[in-house]
């Protein structure tokens, strides 16, 4: 009877597998096809990477998505490193709740409305300062909203394990806030700030809904652009472009693995010697 269930619950999981990971190979098969469509493979080549690094417009909109992911994600990891701090530390638990509630409506809230939100807030600003426009940096401070959240429910879990017994032995041993945030906080919570950082990146990475309300003024990220050229029709450009932002994406999950890894066998260490 275990087996049985065991083996449909495998079975489950191949199907689920494949039903989200086949139209990616099939994409990236297709990124090495000879021909212009995808409705036959005729030969492998590299024509479609050749194509994709010569348009020096998408190779201009990709560096700045990635530019936009990174600064997004280093924003919101300090502000939602301070933010779920703030949360932990406050000696009320109804505002303790009322605060995380509030952290939490953020993620469910859909990403239509949070974008027209946001995009009316910049169009009042707009008629208040008259230099402001969309752009750059209302994408910018629009990815950083909608990460924050995200790094804060990464950090959190860390800071309810973390024992006080290690702050105070440290307030005992002379050290000041200063030296406590440094020296005890942040190292224990370095697991929850790396999975947020990672997270509010590949958030910012592949956010479409937000990014094209907020977007203007000649900047575009990758899935808008990518939006606007599959409408009139995807060309095997796109193919090898997804191809190497999903070997990228790759990249990252396997180094944030090991980074794991290596702060597990690091705190493991740390325990054992204090336990000799």
């Amino acid at each position: 009877m275990h087996k049985q269930k065991f083996s449909w619950a495998n079975l489950y999981l191949i199907l689920m597998f494949a039903f989200l990971y086949l139209p990616i190979f099939y994409l990236i098969v297709y990124s090495f096809n000879a021909g212009e469509t995808m409705n036959k493979f005729e030969g492998v080549s590299l024509t479609h990477f050749a194509e994709l690094f010569s348009d020096t417009r998408l190779v201009i909109i990709l560096l700045n998505t990635f530019l936009l992911a990174f600064l997004s994600a280093l924003l919101a990891t300090l502000i939602g490193i301070f933010g779920a701090l703030f949360i932990y530390y406050l000696r009320k638990r109804r505002h303790k709740t009322t605060f995380l509630s509030l952290n939490n409506i953020l993620i469910v809230s859909p990403d239509v409305t949070i974008g027209a939100s946001f995009l009316i807030l910049f169009i009042t600003l707009g008629t208040v300062f008259s230099g402001f426009s969309l752009g750059f940096w209302t994408v910018l401070l629009a990815h950083v909203s909608f990460s924050i959240p995200i790094v804060v429910l990464m950090v959190l879990p860390k800071l309810q394990e973390m024992s006080d017994s290690l702050i105070t032995a440290g307030y005992d041993l002379g050290a000041n806030n200063r030296q406590i945030l440094r020296e005890i906080i942040l190292p224990y919570l370095s697991p929850g700030i790396i999975a947020g950082y990672f997270m509010a990146f590949t958030y910012s990475l592949d956010d479409f809904a937000v990014t094209f309300f907020v977007t203007g003024n000649g900047f575009t990220t990758l899935s808008v652009e990518i939006y606007s050229r599959a409408r009139r029709g995807v060309s095997l450009e796109i193919n090898a472009l997804s191809t190497l932002v999903f070997l990228f994406a790759l990249v990252l999950v396997v180094g944030y693995y090991y980074i794991s890894k290596e702060e597990r066998s690091s705190n493991k260490k740390k325990k054992r010697g204090r336990l000799r």
